[in-house]
């Protein structure tokens, strides 16, 4: 009878949905079904906000079925932002219409100011100064972050310059939102020892669009310890650890029962899981990520180190961390506790090295040299994360590709969160800065990024003096060029000095030399570069040297170039150009060309007239002669 009253029930739904109220007969139809029949109704899918808000004004019995506290609006605001509902407990009280409500507003406003960025930012860098008005956003700062989420899961290839301003304004909140609580977490006292802790704020900053939290991590951990204790049953059924708790702080004093912990663990991870050290790719940034490594079951010392440490003290074996020189170790205790020890009275395990266990001669064959018993010492969690974030420092420091120098400008923040005061540390930073041209918006505003860090290094130490003059002397330079720039640059396909032009902006290209795929974003009638810049790039060797068309394109592979006319042609099988700033200057890609966006189309306002005319000219010529 319930089936075949819903059945009958679900009728009247088109109904609801209509501009006009329904019917005296149909609604007392549909007041009269049972309240449970009404609401499984009311809650659908087959209604929207605005339909429910209509359904609610038509009498009390729909009134009262769709408070804003009760089934009806919580599967609205469900169906709507699914991903918001796990912020919610199902014991609170909320006010679900008030909510989708908010919501709804932190969308609308997300957009608003998403869609100002381009206008904004488009010559430059997003200056330092440039997200303050998204700091006093009122309302969560969760739907804002989820609406953002929103615009970058938008299908298709359209909305590429929303969701290159949308990428960023995320990754810049949630990296605020991880330094403060790396900052808290640096406050502890040193006897706190969550080492897993302190590398999983690590790799969320440096990876904030990634869905990583200590919560998924540990539960990952934790099954490779359930693993463990399998084994270790295998060993001894009667092993002390196998009746510790999850979350349990308890230590096995037994060296012996220790030794059968440390077995199973290496069974478990490197023959059964077949974790290993990653010695084909040392040098990638991924093998510092714990949970890159938990995926691809490998890293380096520090990483590898810090998961086997983890999983020893959860079965109650004190092992402790040991920054050795060019392989970080960890070191067991073989002596009894309150004993006076030295060097000698641990065996240091090498989790990189598939948990093989060492002596102190065979730590210095490690790494080839005599070292001093100091090096031998437990560190703390701030020195082990120093380590983590120097390592990603040299490589960000190594980055050839990338030139936006991410990884290196996260690296930089994270060590100076931890250590503000390193002099040569803030130089680097005011370079970057000044190198990548990121100003705050408003450039003759005295309070600059740059300026600050330099006033800092001054104070630190005067001895900087040379170093911090030069910047701040091209920095205030940059400041008198902003104030004297007057208006865009616009160049016509028409004007007479641009007639040699013969490719336009959003055209897929292929070099002719290095085979690399591109897509025009802008254009010279000569080259523009300086004599220092043609005479390195051999340019006078080409037959039309400097004097000839000169093309900015973003290549495949992340980098940016300027490539003589001569060297480019047509790409006759046009592909997405996966570099991560097509955004800043595309709208969407068609499958043979990209659209400019509002920003470039105004510089180069006739270029794509040209694009759809060489498109149809070679594309469509093309699909005529393959059929």
């Amino acid at each position: 009878m319930a089936a075949a009253a819903v059945d009958s029930a679900m009728e009247v739904v088109p109904v609801l949905a209509e501009e006009a109220a329904p019917d005296a007969a149909g609604l007392s139809c549909l007041v009269n079904l049972p309240g449970e029949v009404l609401e499984y109704i009311l809650c659908s899918g087959s209604l929207t906000a605005a339909d429910i808000g209509r359904v609610s004004s038509t009498c009390r019995r729909l009134r009262e079925l769709c408070q804003s506290s009760g089934k009806v609006w919580k599967e609205q605001f469900r169906v709507r932002w699914p991903s918001l509902m796990k912020h919610y407990s199902p014991t609170d009280y909320v006010n679900w219409l008030e909510e989708y409500k908010v919501r709804q507003k932190a969308g609308l406003e997300a957009r608003k100011i998403v869609a100002s960025f381009s206008k904004r930012f488009f010559s430059e860098h997003v200056p330092c100064n440039g997200f303050s008005d998204i700091e006093n956003l009122e309302g969560p700062e969760i739907f804002f972050e989820d609406e953002l989420v929103c615009i970058l899961n938008m299908e298709g290839r359209k909305a590429l310059t929303w969701k290159y301003y949308a990428k960023k304004i995320l990754y810049y909140l949630r990296q605020q939102k991880i330094l403060n609580n790396l900052k808290a977490f640096l406050q502890q006292p040193d006897d706190y020892e969550s080492y897993l802790e302190g590398a999983v704020y690590i790799d969320q900053y440096c990876n904030p669009l990634s869905d990583i939290s200590l919560r998924d991590i540990q539960a990952q951990i934790n099954s490779i310890v359930e693993l463990v204790c399998k084994t270790l049953r295998g060993i001894n059924s009667r092993h002390p650890s196998l009746a510790f708790k999850a979350g349990e702080s308890c230590m096995i004093m037994e060296i012996e029962l220790q030794s059968q912990v440390l077995d199973a663990i290496n069974y478990v991870l490197y023959d059964q899981l077949k974790f290993k050290g990653n010695r084909m790719d040392y040098y990638n940034a991924l093998n510092l990520y714990m949970h890159q490594v938990l995926i691809r079951r490998t890293g380096i010392p520090i990483s590898m180190s810090l998961l086997y440490l983890t999983i020893a003290r959860q079965l109650g074996v004190p092992l402790e961390p040991v920054n050795f020189p060019s392989h970080f170790l960890l070191r067991w205790c073989q002596s009894a506790e309150g004993a006076t020890l030295d060097i000698f009275d641990y065996i240091y395990i090498d989790a990189f090295g598939k948990g093989k266990q060492l002596t102190v001669k065979e730590c210095e064959y490690l790494i080839g040299q005599h070292v001093t018993a100091a090096l031998y010492g437990v560190v703390n969690v701030k020195k082990v994360l120093q380590r983590m974030v120097g390592n990603l420092l040299s490589l960000g420091k190594r980055e050839g590709i990338d030139q936006s120098y991410q990884l290196l400008r996260d690296s930089l923040d994270l060590y100076l969160a931890m250590y503000p005061d390193q002099v040569q540390l803030l130089l680097l930073q005011a370079r970057l800065y000044f190198h990548l041209g990121i100003w705050p918006e408003k450039s003759f505003c005295l309070v600059l990024k740059v300026l600050d860090i330099l006033q800092h290094i001054q104070t630190l130490d005067p001895g900087q003096h040379g170093a911090v003059g030069y910047l701040v002397q091209h920095t205030l330079e940059h400041i008198e060029r902003k104030k004297e720039e007057v208006g865009v640059e616009v160049k016509l396909r028409s004007d007479e000095k641009h007639r040699d032009v013969c490719y336009s902006i959003g055209l897929i290209m292929k070099h002719k030399r290095y085979g690399y795929n591109c897509v025009i974003y802008g254009w010279d009638p000569t080259c523009m570069m300086g004599h220092e810049w043609i005479r390195n790039m051999n340019v006078h060797s080409l037959p039309h040297g400097h004097h000839q068309p000169f093309y900015n394109v973003l290549v495949e592979d992340g980098s940016c170039r300027y490539a003589a006319q001569e060297n480019l042609e047509y790409n006759v099988e046009p592909q997405e150009i996966s570099h991560p700033d097509v955004g800043r200057y595309f709208s969407e890609f068609t499958g043979t060309h990209y659209i400019p966006n509002a920003e470039l189309e105004i510089r180069y306002p006739e270029d794509l007239e040209f694009v759809y005319e060489t498109v149809q000219n070679i594309y469509s010529a093309k699909k005529e002669n393959i059929e």
